[in-house]
């Protein structure tokens, strides 16, 4: 079936960016811009969301930084990746080439290098958007430490709000708090125009023979299948909660194989969906999922995804 065949509109809308349809890259699993080339066509996607940019070159955490589980994996990659400099020289030039929209993930160890990141990404305009990462659980300063300390939420949203400029702002959340919908408040409070839930959540695989913890950095981050039915939850709770009365849109992710498990999200009040972990082992299991999804509304005459969008009865 090739996608869209039957006139269904998937497009969806993130603030004031367009997509075609609600399919996007999770961040820290398809690269900078063409990784994924060889395996999918990256027009299809509704969008790309980037690995993490920080201000400066970073090497990340020792290895071994992944490992697998029995229904997923756990990460502790430390926000290795290029540095912004010779990400906007050699990688965003890439973006002239294709009619997805492409979201950068933003992270730093210090709020100010978040603004330094956003500032000089704001004049690209390759760039539909920026997504704050607030969220990373698996680096000693900075990610997951703001996403956990709403004071911290606050400052880091709206400074990063300022510098922006015509560019979406997505706020990602971290499961790892108390109550999400707090979080989730405060950055749309602050001008977050989109927010996306959920990262990982912290965890420890142990090796029983030298009774040490498997990766180098104890803990990292639990995604894939194990953790969706908890991030669909959480996604309704931030949807009930905060985004519907905002009038804000989520975008919903963790542990989406199928069409089916993308749906759910949708259902529970997601406007888009991020495909991250599956795709380690299915590189075009996006464009499946996009597919599947066109067959659904066929079969259940929905005739535009925004329908289903908290439809949950």
């Amino acid at each position: 079936m090739a996608i869209n065949d039957k006139k269904i509109d998937l497009s969806i809308k993130l603030g004031s960016v367009s997509l075609k349809n609600p399919i996007m890259t999770a961040s820290g699993t398809c690269g900078y811009v063409d990784e994924l080339e060889d395996f999918l066509d990256i027009n299809q996607l509704g969008g790309y969301i980037t690995k993490s940019i920080t201000i400066q070159p970073r090497l990340g955490n020792d290895v071994p930084r992944i490992v697998e589980t029995d229904s997923g994996m756990l990460n502790a990659i430390g926000l290795a990746n290029i540095g912004v400099e010779k990400f906007m020289q050699e990688k965003v030039p890439l973006m002239e080439h294709y009619k997805t929209p492409f979201f950068v993930n933003i992270a730093g160890r210090e709020i100010t290098d978040y603004i330094a990141v956003a500032e000089k990404l704001a004049k690209c305009k390759q760039i539909a958007g920026m997504e704050l990462n607030i969220s990373c659980p698996n680096v000693k300063q900075g990610g997951i430490t703001f996403g956990t300390d709403p004071a911290l939420v606050k400052q880091i949203t709206c400074e990063v709000k300022k510098v922006v400029g015509d560019k979406i702002l997505i706020v990602k959340l971290t499961p790892n708090v108390t109550n999400i919908s707090t979080i989730a408040k405060i950055a749309v409070d602050c001008g977050a125009d989109a927010l996306s839930l959920i990262n990982t959540f912290t965890a420890m695989v142990i090796d029983i023979e030298t009774r040490k913890p498997v990766l180098a950095n104890r803990t990292g981050g639990l995604s894939g299948p194990a953790i969706k039915p908890i991030a669909v939850y959480l996604v309704n709770k931030v949807y009930n909660e905060v985004a519907k009365p905002a009038g804000i849109p989520l975008i919903g992710g963790g542990g989406i194989r199928t069409a089916s498990d993308a749906i759910e999200f949708i259902i529970a009040g997601a406007t888009a969906v991020t495909i991250g972990t599956s795709s380690f082992i299915n590189p075009d299991c996006s464009i499946k999922i996009i597919d599947g999804i066109n067959g659904y509304c066929e079969r259940h005459n929905v005739s535009s995804i925004a329908e289903l969008t908290g439809s949950l009865k």
